[in-house]
């Protein structure tokens, strides 16, 4: 029998991988939550798809995902990734990656951890509706939370982070659940 998923997964393998294994899972590891605020940052404009089918890519590019190391590109590294086909090859979002790579080293300085600053816009917890959408039009695309999370983001001078990109990097990373009603993974 054929699970059924969010609409918005398809037949794509990839996609539904994605939907499967990591879509709305709750992620507390700092390697991970930078991984995806850079991915979704990426993503802005583009298909999640797109992202997607380039992540191993990007993991490279962006040494594994490491934001020490990220925040200390040079404008030589920039380069190197603007030339470089197998990711986006958007200056503006690459200068963002890197700038906000130093935004998280400072967010760890103060909170100890990532994690511990991201999750308290959602008080540390999944946030799910009374009731699971029932299409996907049901889904907001920013609440309440990820206006707060944008606005403070910004104010610590990261960049690609509105309102729209911080409530995707909410649903990546299980900070809230919006699985359809009729999904499989649906926890309401």
């Amino acid at each position: 029998m054929q699970k059924i998923r969010c609409s918005w997964a398809g037949n794509d393998p990839v996609y539904c991988d994605y939907h499967d294994n990591e879509w709305g899972i709750p992620v507390h590891d700092d390697k991970k939550l930078f991984e995806m605020l850079i991915l979704e940052g990426f993503q802005a404009g583009l298909s999640w798809i797109t992202i997607l089918k380039r992540r191993d890519a990007f993991r490279r590019a962006f040494a594994q995902w490491n934001w020490k190391k990220v925040a200390s590109f040079t404008h030589e590294d920039v380069e190197r990734l603007v030339a470089d086909e197998s990711i986006i090859r958007n200056r503006l979002k690459i200068e963002a990656a890197v700038k906000n790579a130093k935004g998280f080293i400072k967010i760890i300085e103060e909170f100890g951890s990532f994690n511990t600053y991201i999750w308290s816009f959602t008080g540390n917890k999944t946030l799910r509706a009374p009731r699971a959408p029932r299409v996907w039009t049901d889904v907001p695309v920013m609440t309440a939370q990820s206006d707060a999370m944008s606005k403070d983001l910004k104010k610590r001078g990261f960049s690609f982070v509105g309102s729209t990109i911080c409530y995707a990097f909410m649903q990546a990373v299980g900070m809230v659940d919006d699985h359809m009603e009729t999904c499989f993974k649906c926890n309401v």
